[in-house]
């Protein structure tokens, strides 16, 4: 059960002094709080952009953080899910450590796996690999994993790992080639994108539907107010766009 709790440690910043120090220690001393905060996403993926502004959030910026996602000799799925988002998150947090624009904000990253029992499923460089991937899924039921680790301006860590069941029905040869000639797999993880035309693959799926596309939006909502960031801030915006 414990797995499932979000885990809240401090994170090992930068060892010189920068900018984003400097603020926390006034923030603490002065005791206020930033009246509209920033956000920065570490990611530059148009899937996790439209997720977040399905709930009303659109980062200040993007901070796509390049680390190697290799896994390590006997790494777990989980495990690897879990490193991969921090170390993105804290790539990001020093790219913006000594920004005047940005040093004082929240740091939000992702990282989704798909995984067949202990067997990470990457994403595929070339068609061989995507082909076997999805052949693999045919008829059985994966796991999909995404860890969000936010980083709050005070370099605190939060992460969170989200779980979900999918179950692939049957693909023929001639939709598996086919779905490969559409090269809707590149760049995702299993070869697949749910929210494209693999979703007609899907027989069951059980667990966080917005997770399996990226960004699982309930768990990332929950982290974000937990913190204190105000997640409803443009929710008010939208009635006063309607009463227009």
């Amino acid at each position: 059960m414990s797995s499932f709790l979000p885990s809240f440690a401090r994170s090992e910043a930068p060892g010189r002094e920068t900018l984003r120090r400097s603020l926390v220690r006034e923030m603490a001393s002065s005791k206020t709080e930033i009246e509209r905060p920033q956000l920065v996403l570490a990611s530059a993926s148009p899937r996790r952009v439209t997720l977040l502004a399905q709930v009303g959030v659109t980062p200040d910026a993007l901070r796509p953080a390049s680390i190697d996602e290799t896994p390590k000799r006997g790494e777990m799925p989980r495990a690897l899910v879990s490193r991969l988002a921090r170390a993105k998150a804290e790539v990001a947090r020093d790219q913006i450590a000594n920004d005047r624009d940005l040093a004082g904000a929240y740091i939000l990253a992702a990282d989704t796996v798909v995984a067949m029992g202990r067997k990470v499923l990457m994403k595929p460089t070339h068609i061989e690999e995507a082909m076997a991937s999805l052949q693999l899924l045919s008829g059985r039921t994966h796991k999909v994993q995404t860890c969000i680790c936010l980083i709050t301006p005070d370099d605190r860590v939060r992460t969170k790992i989200v779980d979900t069941r999918v179950r692939f029905r049957y693909i023929n040869r001639s939709e598996l080639e086919s779905y490969i000639a559409s090269r809707e797999w590149r760049g995702k993880a299993g070869g697949y994108a749910i929210q494209g035309l693999a979703g007609c693959f899907v027989q069951r799926l059980i667990g966080s539907y917005t997770n399996v596309v990226g960004l699982p939006l309930t768990e990332v909502v929950s982290l974000l107010n937990s913190e204190k960031f105000p997640i409803q801030y443009n929710w008010l915006k939208y009635a006063e766009v309607d009463r227009d």
